[in-house]
């Protein structure tokens, strides 16, 4: 019982506002940091696939990607990201696909427009630069976020030119929209509900596979704010082809998981 009383009581907490949280893990936030304050993520990725073992034969196997994000408040409405990004991999695993991050490092910035309540819906706006092993991206978000009392309503339209090879023109345009509704419950505690999808177009127009998409994604979520110290995580359900799992036989195989799990965890200074 007394247990019981001091989860109640730490979910009952204030929560100390020198932080960003991420309410819905897919979808950035209107907010920024202030000026001077420094914050530290962790992003973490996984969903199961099937791909092939040394012995040719299909199994199931659990791909995960994992993000490192430092964000400093240049200005009250101004925020530098700084990103290290890796994807681990097997060498007991064949036709294993990329899923959507590689081994790399990411810059980036977000812009508040004006203070929030200002407009009916507050705006801001995300550029963002990414290179890695395997391509160089452009990526622009626009952050749209309403708030009605504790109910919060957010969208990012979100899309990437992606250049796999940086001698040559040709790439691929992605797109990759989220919408998410998150209520606070108490201070502590903000339920919600994400959805997420990603289409790539590569310009030399090649026939529609599975990887290519769209492929989206629908589930709920749950962040524990305790101000400094904040974790978000979010379980999704694979909402097109479903029940789809390529096989690897034919090619590569299915980077987009029936299930998807993203957790992230904030720590500010």
């Amino acid at each position: 019982m007394k247990k019981l009383v001091l989860v109640f009581g730490i979910l009952l907490v204030p929560a100390v506002a020198s932080a960003t949280p991420q309410p819905l893990p897919f979808t950035y936030i209107y907010e920024t940091l202030p000026k001077g304050s420094l914050e530290v993520e962790q992003y973490v990725d996984y969903t199961p696939i099937r791909v092939l073992d040394v012995n040719g034969t299909p199994v199931m196997y659990g791909a995960s990607q994992l993000q490192t994000e430092f964000e400093y408040g240049i200005s009250d409405r101004l925020e530098l990201g700084l990103y290290v990004t890796f994807a681990p991999s097997s060498g007991l695993y064949n036709q294993v696909p990329p899923l959507t991050e590689g081994n790399g490092v990411k810059e980036r910035l977000r812009l508040r427009l004006a203070e929030a309540g200002e407009w009916p819906v507050d705006i801001g706006l995300y550029g963002e630069l990414v290179e890695n092993e395997r391509e160089l991206e452009l990526e622009a978000k626009i952050i749209l976020e309403r708030r009605i009392g504790d109910l919060r309503i957010v969208a990012n339209l979100w899309g990437e030119r992606e250049y796999e090879d940086f001698d040559s023109k040709q790439g691929d345009w992605v797109i990759n929209p989220t919408l998410g509704v998150t209520y606070q419950v108490t201070p502590a505690f903000h339920p919600g509900i994400e959805s997420w999808l990603r289409a790539e177009y590569p310009d030399s127009s090649p026939p529609r596979t599975f990887n290519l998409g769209p492929q989206a994604y629908v589930g709920p979520t749950m962040m524990f704010d305790f101000g400094n110290f904040w974790w978000s995580t979010g379980f999704y359900f694979r909402v097109t082809d479903v029940g789809q799992v390529p096989n690897p036989l034919a090619g590569p195989g299915g980077a987009f998981g029936s299930v998807w799990l993203r957790m992230i965890f904030g720590l500010a200074f």
